[in-house]
């Protein structure tokens, strides 16, 4: 009884080995006494114990981090390089059958890559082109893995870190390239706001004369208008001065009279000098006459009168 117990344990435990269950990121390879047999699907599966074996193969997208290592620049700059690789299988029969350990193989296949892709870059062009290093590198692999079965899906360079000596002087540099830009900003501020302030004085010289010369012009124009107005009111007082004598029909006694009463407001002025028209000369010649005639007439009653009283 208690053999067939035992009997029944072990065959219990040999049917037990041979269940397997691949999940679903992850293929079977099933071999039948060392020679490849099958693909085994996720799921339940069964093997033959002892005759068949199963190597399970992950499927998902893995990352590998690739050692720091010290790489040799085209300017002879020693800098250390660290690097992560993600890469994803798409044929489990080939990562299997043709290399042995997958990521050892790929963390030498990028250090030695790394090596040749920097060493044909200056140290600031391996600063600046982490990108163009990534692009690069993740080709090399993509192409070397193929073979594998194995999808490189990008290659991260994590950090480039040049010796401390470098390090300084590139910060010196960078100091004064940023005090540089400063001083040429600042001559470029204080240019600009020269060259504004002569513009706004340029303008405002223009906006000034230009009101200058509006306002000269106003003013002729309106002493023009004044001169032109007062031309005319003297046009037309002459006019009717001249109509109002014509039509009144003056007689000679009494324009005599008008001179006399006009030379004696002139007289009456502060002036010493009295210009008169040529045309009055013989006006005032005849008044000089009438005076002379007024004059001999008095003196004429004059003696008359002393006659007679003696």
């Amino acid at each position: 009884m208690v053999f067939w117990l035992i009997l029944a344990a072990v065959i219990f435990i040999i049917a037990a080995s041979g269940i397997k269950i691949i999940r679903p990121f992850e293929k079977g390879l099933v071999e039948r006494l060392g020679k490849y047999r099958r693909d085994a699907q996720p799921g339940l599966q069964f093997i033959i114990p002892f005759i068949e074996r199963m190597v399970k193969v992950d499927l998902r997208e893995t990352v590998i981090d690739v050692p720091p290592q010290e790489v040799i620049t085209k300017d002879n700059v020693v800098v250390t390089v660290d690097a992560i690789i993600y890469y994803q299988i798409t044929d489990a029969f080939r990562v299997v059958y043709n290399v042995s350990n997958f990521e050892i193989a790929a963390i030498k296949l990028a250090q030695t890559n790394l090596r040749n892709v920097i060493g044909e870059m200056e140290l600031d062009q391996t600063l600046t082109s982490r990108e163009r290093i990534n692009v690069t590198l993740r080709e090399v692999l993509d192409e070397a893995t193929d073979k594998w079965g194995v999808k490189v899906t990008r290659v991260e360079i994590k950090k480039i870190d040049p010796p401390q000596d470098i390090m300084d002087a590139m910060s010196k540099q960078m100091k004064a390239e940023r005090t540089k830009r400063a001083v040429i900003l600042e001559a470029e501020g204080y240019k600009q706001s020269e060259i504004t302030k002569a513009e706004g004085d340029k303008m405002s010289a223009i906006l000034q004369a230009e009101g200058q010369s509006e306002s000269i012009k106003r003013v002729a124009e309106a002493n023009k208008f004044k001169l032109i107005a007062e031309a005319e009111g003297q046009a037309n007082a002459t006019i009717n001065v001249f109509k109002a004598i014509h039509e009144g029909d003056p007689t000679k006694d009494l324009i005599a009279i008008r001179y006399l009463d006009a030379l004696k407001q002139i007289a009456d002025g502060k002036a010493n000098k009295v210009f008169l028209p040529y045309e009055s000369s013989a006006m005032l010649s005849s008044l000089g006459s009438m005076a002379e005639i007024f004059k001999d007439g008095k003196e004429s009653s004059s003696v008359s009168e002393k006659d007679s009283k003696k």
